[in-house]
């Protein structure tokens, strides 16, 4: 099991990163490059959380969202093609009095099978840079969105 931390400042209020994260229409794959739009199913969607699955490149995963405290976004999977156990992300974000927010991530992987035991190692070791970068093109992407 691999625990990715990533501490990120972002040009934009926690609300408006919410506001993205949890737009669940078309286009999601500009927000999360690893989310395929047309593997996208929406299974739930309620005021603070959503039932979801996602996915792309032959990786999927079934999310439950929980974002009934604003400044937390907790992303728990609830099945996948190669994540199970405590896989998930939770988001923290943190409002500073200069109008931009810090955003703690952590990713937690932990494999349900042998491609997913790999991948988490992966993730958690020498390829954590590119998971890194994938989350800074969703910071820029939300930037973006907010600020066109």
């Amino acid at each position: 099991m691999s625990t990715i931390r990533f501490h990120k400042t972002m040009r934009v209020t926690p609300e408006q990163f919410l506001a993205a994260i949890t737009d669940f229409g078309p286009g999601r794959s500009k927000i999360f490059g690893n989310s395929a739009d047309e593997a996208l199913r929406v299974h739930e969607l309620g005021p603070t959380y959503a039932d979801v699955t996602e996915g792309g490149g032959g990786v999927w995963e079934r999310l439950s969202y929980d974002w009934s405290d604003p400044d937390r976004i907790v992303m728990t999977t609830t099945d996948s093609n190669v994540w199970g156990g405590a896989s998930g992300h939770t988001y923290t974000l943190t409002r500073r009095p200069d109008g931009t927010t810090i955003l703690d991530a952590v990713v937690v992987r932990d494999g349900r099978n042998l491609k997913g035991r790999v991948v988490g190692f992966l993730l958690g070791t020498v390829a954590k840079p590119f998971l890194g970068k994938a989350l800074d093109r969703t910071i820029r992407a939300v930037e973006e969105r907010t600020h066109a």
